[in-house]
């Protein structure tokens, strides 16, 4: 099929589940038609190179491309996928499920529709019903950072708001997280063997270590920074409360690491206040 090529309106088409993720939409199709979900996303647009692709960065063209195929609006295509999300939230949203609303997620369908919202890595809570999310099968696992449940639920607003509506603040959320994530030495210096467990994030959250050391987790890096659903809320509460108390959070931050880490952590805190007192400024020439 040439690329110009408009594609044929599939003869039946499923009605799509509220907050349906693209590539599910497709793969309940494709198991429909009983093909493969690469060769139904193929016979719409042949360029394409995954499903995943699709989810992440998907071109006005091919929005109406598919909406054609489809039998729909290009708009309803692009909300179906994560092509909105700013570019510094890209790195919290999960290639597989890691959370669930057992009361918004649909039951009893195979193959079972996958909703935007069980890949973002930023949520606690349900975007469609604001209940509390569960793991994957849908267990309930509490959190040891129940105390931190109000500045958690802020952390997730302010990261929801940069993610899907563009909303900012003096620094990007999902920056600070990053930052929040990167490995720092305690005073006194600990066992060797157990300096992999200490993060930046543990100076805001003192229970962090004790619960990382307990349950003999290993914290995701910075370049992947989704926790585990049980450990989510601290990570949250960590960034409201850089974002609360401002810059100079951050440069007291700084010295809890050392070496290169250090180097690294001050160079991108410098950059985040940088732009702020620009963003500060320009905002300030604006009302003169």
């Amino acid at each position: 099929m040439m690329e110009n090529t408009p594609p044929r309106q599939l003869p039946v088409r499923l009605p799509p589940h509220c907050d349906e993720l693209l590539s599910s939409w497709i793969s309940r199709h494709a198991a429909f038609y009983a093909v493969p979900p690469l060769v139904m996303l193929r016979h719409c647009l042949p360029e394409a190179s995954s499903l995943r692709a699709a989810d992440l960065q998907l071109s006005s063209d091919q929005e109406i491309r598919l909406a054609n195929m489809f039998a729909t609006e290009p708009t309803v295509m692009r909300r179906m996928t994560f092509a909105n999300v700013a570019q510094s939230s890209l790195r919290l949203i999960s290639a597989q499920p890691t959370q669930v609303c057992t009361n918004c997620s649909p039951g009893h369908t195979e193959p079972a529709p996958v909703l935007r919202s069980q890949l973002l890595g930023w949520r606690i809570t349900c975007p469609l019903c604001g209940s509390q999310l569960r793991d994957p099968g849908g267990r309930e696992l509490p959190s040891p950072f129940r105390q931190y449940c109000a500045a958690a639920l802020r952390g997730e607003k302010l990261l929801d708001d940069e993610a899907e509506r563009g909303i900012g603040t003096w620094a990007s959320p999902a920056d600070i997280a990053r930052l929040l994530l990167m490995r720092r030495i305690p005073i006194p210096i600990p066992r060797e063997h157990d300096l992999w467990r200490f993060r930046v994030l543990g100076a805001i959250i003192p229970d962090l270590d004790h619960v990382i050391a307990e349950q003999q987790e290993n914290l995701p890096t910075p370049a992947k920074p989704i926790l585990p659903l049980h450990l989510r809320p601290a990570l949250l509460a960590g960034v409201a409360i850089v974002e609360r108390v401002g810059p100079e959070m951050l440069r007291m931050l700084r010295g809890h690491m050392m070496g290169d880490n250090r180097v690294r952590f001050t160079d991108a805190a410098e950059n985040m206040i940088a732009r702020a007192r620009r963003s500060r400024a320009s905002s300030q020439m604006q009302l003169i």
